[in-house]
């Protein structure tokens, strides 16, 4: 598995080494000294997980976590707020741009170690439930507004060409007007799933939808959600679900 990348800012350099200390045995650890150093980092880098002051000259937390999470490229990031402000008002500020943990200074190094891994590990339980349950919609991996705009338009996208057996990662990136390159990205980002996996999860989460409505024929939803080949489909449904499109459907009569 590979290290996730932690982006530190903060414009005290002790704080910052203290913590790049820290976290440098589980983490790759990379340092800014404000919000404008830290966006072209994550323009640059591929990080997992922001770690932010909130008071910093140039650009402070907050302006950094509201450009971080409005931006669809850097949207899935999380962001922990570090302040020494503990008015609630402050907290709540931090909340409403959309930081997912915020810590009052002074902190303990381990309940930051403790926030870092539960927000990873929180991602990979969502991404794991989305791919393993037939009915679960995409929708769960958002972590932002910009997110789940981005993720419905995906899926609405893939599930107007189903049909077409050679839908891939060009075709999709034409169709949502983005580059393939940033489309590639930005998917692999939030689901951790290659746009092909992805494209493939959704032709099979679509059968699960058809086949639960005991209309259809096995063989039928094969070529509804644009498999050439029966056993194919059986095959990635079993790969996927672990149960076959028969006891799949069997199962969802008996319900």
């Amino acid at each position: 598995m590979t290290t996730p990348t932690i982006l530190l800012v903060d414009d005290n350099e002790e704080i910052i080494e203290f913590l790049a200390g820290e976290l440098s045995g589980q983490y790759n650890v990379l340092k800014a000294f404000n919000g404008k150093e830290a966006l072209t980092i994550i323009g640059q880098e591929p990080v997992q997980l922001i770690v932010s002051d909130v008071m910093m000259p140039e650009m402070d937390g907050f302006a950094l976590c509201s450009l971080v999470k409005g931006n669809i490229d850097y949207s899935h990031i999380p962001v922990i707020l570090l302040t020494a402000k503990s008015s609630l008002q402050s907290k709540i500020e931090g909340l409403k741009l959309g930081a997912d943990a915020y810590i009052e200074k002074p902190f303990s190094p381990e309940h930051l170690q403790v926030q870092i891994a539960n927000l990873l590990s929180n991602r990979v339980k969502i991404r794991e439930y989305f791919a393993n349950s037939p009915l679960v919609h995409i929708k769960s991996m958002a972590y932002s507004t910009a997110d789940e705009q981005f993720l419905e338009s995906l899926n609405e996208t893939i599930r107007q060409n189903l049909e077409d057996t050679e839908l891939d990662v060009e075709k999709l990136a034409r169709f949502m007007n983005m580059s393939r390159p940033t489309l590639y990205r930005k998917i692999k980002a939030i689901s951790n799933l290659t746009p092909n996996e992805l494209i493939n999860i959704t032709r099979l989460k679509k059968a699960a939808e058809l086949l639960a409505t005991g209309q259809h024929k096995v063989y039928e939803v094969s070529d509804m959600v644009g498999y050439n080949s029966q056993n194919n489909f059986g095959r990635n449904f079993l790969k996927q679900f672990g149960i076959t499109p028969t006891e799949y459907m069997s199962m969802k009569k008996g319900e």
